[in-house]
């Protein structure tokens, strides 16, 4: 079986992420800009902006986003087992109290500010307000250091 869970994106196409190391959330654009030049690829780990440390691409997800998966995964594993239990014990099977409810949807709050690293600005991300007047960031490709 194979779920698909969607984050929402803010009014600027971006999502929300969190640092594994720092815990800080940021965004990153979701899908290639209209900037990204055609022979770009994607980095094989990509770098916090707020704190520079790289990550696998699986290694993002804020904890409301791992609630939301685990919540979908309960939802629809509920309604297999419903099925079998089912199958196995007729048509009169009830359930009872014990299915799992539905998991409430994300939000995404138009929040934080566009920079763009000089050396990949195709990539941009959303920061924090506070750290995008003037503090230092990293690129989120290739980890380079950059004031924004």
């Amino acid at each position: 079986m194979e779920i698909s869970v969607e984050f929402p994106l803010d009014a600027d196409g971006f999502l929300r992420r969190e640092c594994p190391s720092c815990r800080e959330q940021f965004k990153w654009h979701h899908g290639p800009t209209k900037t990204r030049p055609a022979d770009a690829t994607d980095p094989a780990r990509y770098s916090c902006p707020l704190c520079g440390r790289q990550a696998n691409h699986d290694e993002w997800f804020t904890e409301d986003q791992v609630r939301l998966q685990h919540e979908t995964v309960n939802f629809y594993a509920m309604d297999v087992v419903n099925d079998e239990m089912k199958k196995a014990f007729g048509r009169n099977y009830s359930s009872g109290t014990n299915t799992a409810p539905a998991p409430a949807p994300l939000y995404e709050p138009d929040d934080m500010l566009i920079v763009e690293s000089p050396c990949h600005p195709w990539e941009p991300v959303k920061v924090p307000k506070e750290r995008a007047d003037g503090g230092p960031l990293c690129c989120l490709v290739c980890g380079e250091s950059y004031m924004a």
